[in-house]
């Protein structure tokens, strides 16, 4: 038997043994993946922004995981060699109606302890030549890295300590005994005296299988992304954002300058047919009839439709993606962009229609359940790792499984 089972083969989940095995030396440790590669969806299909923290309410875990995960991000990937750099980001005005929006930003920076500063025109343009705005703010702590080189890093971790890996492995079923779980998957029986679920877009469902009850349902939204071409790549020299729209939980398309040296463009945001629907044609009968059944989707809809209708037509033009770029640069043309990967966030929500802002981890018996952790999730996710390993029981032989119940 395991002393602990991790069922989700994400940064998060990846983080969360790797956590576990620097804590508990001595414990035996599962992870299980039902793919046949770890890091495969939300980790693998993001923008690999380390984040600052700047945009999430104070006091809230996003605020405080992001801003320690940033620091802690980094000198994981200084120490492992990972590549990544502190470029910093500029988030741009580009309206009059923008600038009170832009300055609650900048004090919610500054109660988030992220370093910020106050940019005129003229100096966003003299670290963005191509940029036109009325004012901006740079956040000087935001990066940018490869988080599948972070998993492989992890990953390496993980088998030193001796951790056991089982990739191509879903969880069917788990059932409560009187010491743990008995975990019913594709690859065969296991058992283990406490289980951590991180499955991320399917993290509802699994939880459900786990016997909890979560009170909230994952709805996938697809994020599109364009890439420069590369002779155009000079018109962005790192990070460059819009001013987040207060009413859409959504960032806007921006810049990111890749680690790689690439510039992607994006992303939108709209619903997805497919929990893992990475193109415009995908669809399950199954997800869609989930979203399309729960009365917080139709809650959220009736109170975000206009926005919804505008990412919609920006998936379906080409036209109109570039035309919301080019309030950031203008001189971004069609014919410099060529279309690039997408990513599905997986998004908690209420049945009121609430979309949960925060990370969400739920107890239940002798386990814990992660239900609620899209971006910053990556750049969090050595803290997030932490806070859940805090939560659980020391491994003992005997007593172990009676010692932590819901």
């Amino acid at each position: 038997m395991h002393d602990y089972a991790i069922v989700g083969g994400g940064i998060v989940g990846l983080a969360t043994a790797a956590a576990l095995a620097e804590r508990f030396p001595c414990s035996r440790i599962l992870v299980l993946e039902k793919e046949c590669l770890f890091a495969q969806h939300q980790t693998g299909r993001n923008s690999g922004v380390i984040h600052a923290g700047i945009y999430y309410k104070p006091g809230s875990l996003k605020a405080r995981l992001a801003y320690e995960g940033n620091k802690s991000m980094r000198a994981f990937c200084e120490r492992r060699g990972i590549p990544h750099e502190i470029c910093g980001k500029i988030i741009a005005a580009t309206k009059q109606s923008e600038l009170p929006l832009l300055e609650k930003l900048f004090q919610r920076g500054i109660e988030n302890s992220v370093p910020v500063t106050r940019l005129s025109r003229e100096e966003v343009r003299e670290r963005e030549p191509h940029v036109s705005c009325l004012a901006g703010i740079r956040v000087f702590s935001t990066g940018i890295t490869n988080y599948r080189s972070v998993c492989h890093a992890l990953i390496d971790d993980l088998r030193g300590f001796g951790v056991d890996l089982r990739v191509s492995t879903e969880l069917l079923r788990s059932t409560f005994i009187a010491d743990g779980h008995i975990l019913e998957t594709t690859s065969g029986q296991f058992s283990t005296k406490f289980l951590i679920t991180c499955a991320g877009l399917h993290s509802d469902r699994v939880s459900i299988r786990c016997g909890s009850q979560p009170q909230t349902r994952i709805i996938p939204f697809r994020g599109e992304y364009y890439e420069l071409k590369p002779d155009r790549c000079y018109l962005v020299k790192n990070l460059v954002y819009p001013v987040a729209n207060p009413n859409f939980p959504f960032l806007g398309v921006h810049f990111t300058r890749m680690i790689d040296g690439g510039v992607h463009a994006g992303p939108n945001a709209v619903l997805a047919l497919s929990r893992e629907g990475y193109n415009k044609l995908s669809f399950s009968l199954k997800d869609t009839l989930d979203t399309l059944t729960y009365p917080g989707f139709w809650k959220l809809a009736a109170q975000y439709h206009r926005d919804g209708l505008s990412e919609m037509a920006r998936s379906a033009s080409k036209i109109l993606f570039v035309r919301s770029l080019q309030r950031l640069i203008p001189e971004v043309e069609a014919n410099d962009l060529i279309s690039s990967g997408s990513g599905v966030r997986a998004q908690a929500l209420r049945a009121n229609g609430e979309m949960v802002d925060d990370f969400l981890i739920q107890k239940g018996k002798n386990s814990l359940h992660v239900l609620n952790a899209p971006s910053p999730a990556a750049t969090a996710s050595l803290e997030i790792a932490k806070h859940i390993v805090a939560q659980v029981p020391q491994p003992a032989r005997s007593t172990f499984a009676v010692a932590f119940q819901a």
